[in-house]
């Protein structure tokens, strides 16, 4: 048995990846912007919320931790995780994954219902993706969908934290589901271009034994234009003026993708995504505009949404 070290197994419940959680925001926000009257907003509520959230999602790293352990001996970064060195006693791995998830869904439970079924989405996700025999991390693009579908039950989680009346627009969950796919493809992407070795990738993570680079690439543009248009079906759909935000989202997957391009990109690790200080000024701006146009009206865009006809000749 392993010697226990207790740094080693709060490294795996990776708190630093708690900042993923900011795709609650959104959910929160949309709740409040489109449902203000059943709107329950409470500060104590929102914080048992993420804390929630975040102790569900750290179960799922713990195991996800542990069962990539064989396969991170052969990446280049992650061999040095606890999992990979062999520091961990399985014994405790499961007692730290059954107490943060019954922690975290005790928690759900004091939200609502909704929420409390959500993050038991979130955690059966978890098991899906990386427990055999389903683990589809080693199945080619179903590792990035299956992945990705975190990112709507996010969405929800922060939705039902301010009202449990009513269920988001399905057009904005397919968005932020394929929004993340986008995100998580162009991970992978970044990941096989670091290795820069098809045999060694495909050690690394199975799913790479089928991807090419430019198969990861193509599917992240896929990804891409898949929820661009299903944002501009949200934008249109629910207030007009909201499509002069587009050229910013347009502008934030652009630039994304250039960041996964670059050499030990910050796309390996969304987490440490803050240090591109110029891009996430951009998402700020981009999130800012989305709610001040929540809040202007500007008529003439009404004609946008009326069908004509230019008579050419008389009938």
């Amino acid at each position: 048995m392993p010697p226990f070290q207790l740094r080693d197994y709060v490294r795996i419940a990776r708190p630093d990846h708690w900042v993923k959680n900011i795709f609650m925001l959104p959910g929160a926000a949309l709740a409040f912007a489109l449902m203000p009257k059943i709107a329950d907003i409470s500060v104590l509520r929102l914080i048992g919320a993420v804390v929630s959230c975040c102790l569900v999602a750290s179960a799922n790293y713990t195991i996800n931790e542990y069962l990539d352990a064989p396969f991170d001996r052969h990446h280049p970064l992650k061999r040095s995780r606890p999992g990979a060195e062999g520091r961990l006693d399985k014994r405790l791995v499961m007692a730290q994954y059954a107490l943060l998830s019954a922690v975290g869904l005790g928690l759900g439970a004091l939200i609502n219902l909704p929420f409390l079924a959500a993050s038991v989405w979130l955690l059966v996700m978890g098991v899906i993706y990386n427990v055999e025999p389903l683990r589809t991390k080693d199945r080619q693009y179903l590792d990035v969908l299956s992945e990705s579908i975190n990112n709507p039950i996010r969405f929800l989680l922060g939705w039902f934290a301010v009202t449990s009346a009513v269920i988001p627009p399905g057009s904005v969950l397919l968005a932020y589901w394929m929004g993340g796919a986008f995100l998580m493809g162009t991970k992978r992407y970044s990941e096989y271009r670091r290795i820069d070795n098809p045999e060694q990738a495909g050690l690394y993570r199975r799913s790479f034994r089928r991807y090419t680079e430019a198969s990861l690439l193509l599917s992240s543009f896929f990804y891409a234009l898949c929820a661009t248009f299903l944002i501009a079906v949200f934008l249109i759909k629910y207030k007009i003026e909201l499509l002069l935000s587009f050229p910013f989202f347009a502008v934030l997957f652009t630039w994304y993708l250039g960041i996964s391009m670059q050499a030990d990109s910050a796309a390996q690790a969304p987490e440490k995504l803050y240090r591109e200080r110029a891009f996430m000024g951009f998402a700020a701006l981009t999130f800012i505009a989305v709610v001040l146009l929540f809040f202007i009206n500007i008529p003439v865009l009404d004609g946008l949404m009326r069908p004509y006809y230019i008579q050419l000749s008389p009938q």
